[in-house]
């Protein structure tokens, strides 16, 4: 019997742990939810997204949205299929297109490539959709706009259009030229609470709950046999370590090299044998005693940011909500003083009883510091109710949620100041960028690009007197060779890397590009100018 194809996503992630066969859907997206899970494909399938331009580089943006299923995108483009076309866009029939609409000939192509996503194609200028209120509104009822190699003008209209109101779409703006690019993604806010950070949260070690100091307490090194010495869990050994420490120094854990160093002899000097590898983990986790932040600066930064305003994006509105009642479980005396407990644990060199043993007292300690951030937040917001699993998943998430502001696309360039600086400190990626800006500005006004008119359109954006690095000459000589080329090299890799970032937008999860993000496959580097 064929395997249905409709499964619910959160039936779909734990299939394959449930039955010896995954149904169609868990297969094709298996690896994908590995990555974002349920909730990061169900936001996927629930986008509508609006790809202004079906060049080379447009289409194979997506192409890599379409294959991992995003719900709906409309492919936006006035344009018929010429030679060039033919010739860079694997996603037309080749000669057979020209002539034909771009977009109307490229979206067969890309549904292809996955059944279960909805495309259309829209012959409409995007010119003329801005000029009306329908078709302004039309635009704005996207969850994300993406648009390749606009025009200046049409650009700033778009990016003028989306900025206006907090609840419209983010924007991200593509210009390639041969070899070179840059793209900014425009938003107001992105509020992360799955940023897939690498990095462990805190163990609290330095202010272990009960639990932990009676197990810590009831160790007795010489009354251990050799098995059972070698398999004490690091954390236990470190807990009971720093006690013995803070007990002949005043209460202070070890601040300074000297300190942390006989910290960690003193560790060495507790093995029985040399291979001991649970003291050898302690040994090196040591920096969870002496470097142990209970409450990271940025995200004590989150607690006096305030919210843009009550009417917007729904999701950040109840990020907000959460921000506030994790600042009133910091500050409650019935609480830790510090960040809810997590219930990860990193890998413990020790035997399965008790392994299993402190992932019950972790579990147990950061179950009833996850009820008291509920009741908090009940009461605080009474009236606001959050979905339980978004709550579970900020408290499991709280040493690493994020909160960026972005910036309307262009208003870097309005601070001379700091672009200035930014030539001194990135010279090769702003000098870049300032030329691929000055690239749409001279085809705005119908000048010629040549070396001399780029470099002059650059100066003019600058102070006067503004020394111009010896990186420009190359960024100018690649966009006066190709000022309109639209490689498929560039095409590709640009395809890969927006797409990627669209992903992020969409499923708030990861950390997306906050600024000017510029590509040179000539020398192939990135690199990040103008962040907000």
């Amino acid at each position: 019997m064929a395997q249905p194809d409709s499964q619910e996503l959160g039936q779909a992630t734990t299939a394959i742990h449930s039955r010896a066969q995954p149904d169609n859907k868990t297969r094709r997206y298996d690896r994908q939810l590995r990555l974002w899970a349920a909730s990061g494909q169900s936001a996927l399938e629930s986008s509508r997204t609006l790809v202004i331009s079906a060049s080379a580089t447009a289409t194979s943006i997506l192409k890599n949205l379409v294959l991992p299923g995003i719900g709906h995108f409309t492919l936006l483009d006035p344009n018929t299929v010429s030679p060039a076309d033919a010739g860079n866009n694997f996603f037309l029939n080749g000669y057979a297109s020209i002539g034909k609409n771009r977009a109307e000939e490229a979206v067969p192509l890309l549904t292809e490539l996955n059944e279960s996503v909805d495309g259309k194609a829209s012959i409409k200028s995007v010119d003329e959709l801005l000029r009306t209120d329908e078709g302004r509104q039309w635009i704005k009822d996207f969850s994300l706009v993406i648009a390749h190699n606009l025009p200046k003008d049409t650009l700033e209209s778009l990016s003028s259009l989306l900025w206006e109101d907090l609840i419209n779409p983010p924007l991200i703006v593509v210009r390639s030229a041969g070899f070179l690019a840059d793209f900014f993604i425009q938003f107001h806010e992105q509020c992360i609470i799955e940023p897939h950070s690498e990095s462990f949260p805190s163990l609290r070690l330095t202010q272990p709950f009960p639990a932990l100091v009676e197990w810590a307490d009831s160790i007795d090194y010489d009354g251990l046999d050799p098995t059972e010495h070698a398999h004490i869990p690091f954390p236990i050994i470190l807990v009971k370590q720093a006690q013995k420490w803070r007990a002949e120094h005043g209460g202070e854990l070890p601040k300074v090299y000297k300190d942390k160093q006989l910290f960690k002899s003193q560790i060495k000097d507790l093995q029985k044998k040399l291979d001991e590898e649970n003291f050898e983990e302690a040994e090196a986790q040591v920096w969870r005693i002496t470097s142990d932040v209970l409450l990271p600066s940025e995200i004590k930064e989150l607690f006096s940011l305030t919210p843009l305003t009550t009417s917007t994006d729904p999701s950040n509105a109840a990020f907000h909500a959460l921000l506030q009642t994790l600042k009133l479980f910091v500050e409650s005396p019935e609480g830790p003083r510090c960040l809810p407990l997590t219930s990860t644990l990193p890998d413990v060199h020790t035997d399965t009883e008790s392994y299993v043993r402190l992932q019950r007292m972790y579990k147990e300690q950061a179950g009833k510091e996850a009820a008291l951030f509920k009741k908090i937040l009940s009461e605080t917001y009474p009236d606001k109710p959050v979905d339980d699993s978004m709550v579970d998943l900020f408290v499991k998430n709280t040493h690493h949620v994020k909160c960026l502001r972005g910036r309307k696309w262009g208003s870097w360039e309005e601070d001379k100041s700091a672009i200035v600086e930014s030539l001194e400190v990135y010279p090769k990626e702003t000098s870049t960028h300032l030329a691929i800006s000055a690239l749409w500005s001279l085809q705005a006004k119908g000048i010629d690009v040549t070396e001399e008119a780029l470099t002059a359109d650059i100066l003019s954006q600058l102070p006067a007197g503004t020394t111009l690095p010896d990186e420009l000459d190359n960024a100018i000589g690649e966009l006066t060779r190709a000022p309109t080329a639209d490689l498929p090299n560039t095409a590709a890799f640009l395809g890969g890397m927006i797409a990627q970032e669209a992903i992020k937008m969409i499923t708030k999860q990861y950390v997306p590009v906050n600024g000017y993000c510029v590509v040179d496959l000539v020398d192939t580097w990135t690199g990040i100018v103008g962040r907000a």
